[in-house]
């Protein structure tokens, strides 16, 4: 077991996951840890100020509709239009206190790069002011493992797939009865039902091969 101990402004239970759900979001958004990061140096410059919380989501609103501007690539404006939407819903009740506020999105931060390479978020726990990752493969990547070597898992194959979950314009696929992907169809989801059987073709695999992106199949 690998353990890290990050000290910070001490969060309650509700507030550790919030910083954990504000992560996946962001992580399955294919968002840039590093423009969190920026956003975070400009929480933390005014975490002191009555109204933080509020500025700093007034901040991410002008990074959102302006980020063309100031962005490097056509990437960074989905960037920036991600850290506002996610942080907006999960954050909303958390904006009085500037330092409380900054450690939740700090955790974020932190909780990002642990779900970019890979970590599943069964194997991650908060205990405390540490983060804790259990090492070694999880029952669930195993059961993942088994799944795929008995089908095609390449880029262009098709899968049948049931649709898990939708929340908004996410919806969640499952597919060989165990792997679970969620990612946007702004233009589909609302066309979709939980339980429905659809296919979908993998259009993006991880550096592990696992399967990272997959598209709806008309």
């Amino acid at each position: 077991m690998v353990t890290s101990t990050l000290t910070d402004y001490s969060l309650s239970e509700r507030q550790w996951n919030l910083a954990h759900k504000v992560a996946i979001d962001l992580v399955l958004d294919d968002a840039d840890t590093n423009e969190l990061g920026k956003a975070l140096s400009y929480l933390r410059a005014i975490q002191q100020e009555p109204d933080a919380g509020k500025r700093f989501l007034r901040y991410l609103e002008t990074l959102a509709k302006q980020g063309y501007r100031i962005g490097h690539s056509k990437r960074t404006s989905g960037y920036f239009a991600s850290m506002e939407s996610v942080c907006k819903q999960y954050l909303q009740g958390d904006l009085e206190n500037g330092a409380k506020l900054l450690a939740i999105i700090g955790w974020s931060f932190r909780l990002m790069r642990y779900y970019k390479d890979g970590v599943p978020p069964e194997t991650i726990r908060t205990i405390g002011d540490e983060i804790e990752v259990t090492e070694g493969q999880s029952e669930r990547q195993a059961e993942i493992a088994e799944a795929m070597e008995k089908v095609d898992i390449s880029v262009g194959s098709k899968l049948e797939a049931i649709v898990a979950g939708i929340k908004g314009n996410r919806v969640t696929y499952e597919m060989l009865g165990t792997i679970r992907l969620t990612q946007k169809e702004p233009k589909k989801a609302s066309s979709l039902s939980e339980g429905q059987t659809v296919g979908v073709e993998i259009t993006e695999l991880k550096d592990d091969e696992t399967i990272k992106k997959v598209k709806l199949i008309d």
